[in-house]
């Protein structure tokens, strides 16, 4: 099953944004935050995208969740040898740009996420007849309790 992001949804991603985000940190170093970023990325390596649906500075799942397997020194070198990492935040006391807020609820609204953390694998391609970005889902999870059963729901997906 795929699903589609509309040329509307589109024009979010594009490259205006990259511009306007350059001070926005996301709060996990070394992690994407904009859709094109990780597509370009992901074109590039050929690894699918794993996205992070988060609201890091109010959820205490999404911080125990970090705490147990983001923040492992281990989490660094198995993410880059599996998939491209992308952020989509929603804080409530840190400032996003506008851009990267609308993103993020498209997003959320793409892959129906209702709750945070909640984390989805896919392959995202552009289909170049209609100008829309087809979103190849590979699966998804929550919240798991360590680093190691992480990996492994993650690695299922992948295979």
């Amino acid at each position: 099953m795929k699903y589609f992001i509309s040329f509307l949804t589109l024009t979010l991603f594009s490259m205006p944004i990259l511009a306007q985000v350059e001070n926005y940190e996301p709060a996990h170093e070394g992690w994407l935050v904009t859709v094109e970023e990780a597509y370009q990325e992901s074109q590039n390596t050929g690894k699918p995208i794993m996205a992070y649906f988060t609201g890091s500075d109010w959820c205490p799942p999404c911080r125990r969740f970090s705490a147990a397997v983001i923040n492992q020194p281990q989490f660094n070198d198995w993410a880059k040898e599996n998939v491209v990492l992308l952020e989509l935040d929603n804080p409530r006391r840190k400032q996003v740009p506008d851009q990267i807020r609308q993103q993020n609820q498209s997003m959320r609204e793409a892959f129906n996420v209702t709750g945070v953390p909640t984390i989805w694998v896919f392959n995202l391609n552009m289909n170049e007849s209609n100008g829309q970005f087809e979103i190849d889902p590979l699966g998804r999870t929550g919240f798991v309790g360590s680093y190691d059963q992480f990996t492994s729901t993650i690695e299922e997906l992948l295979n």
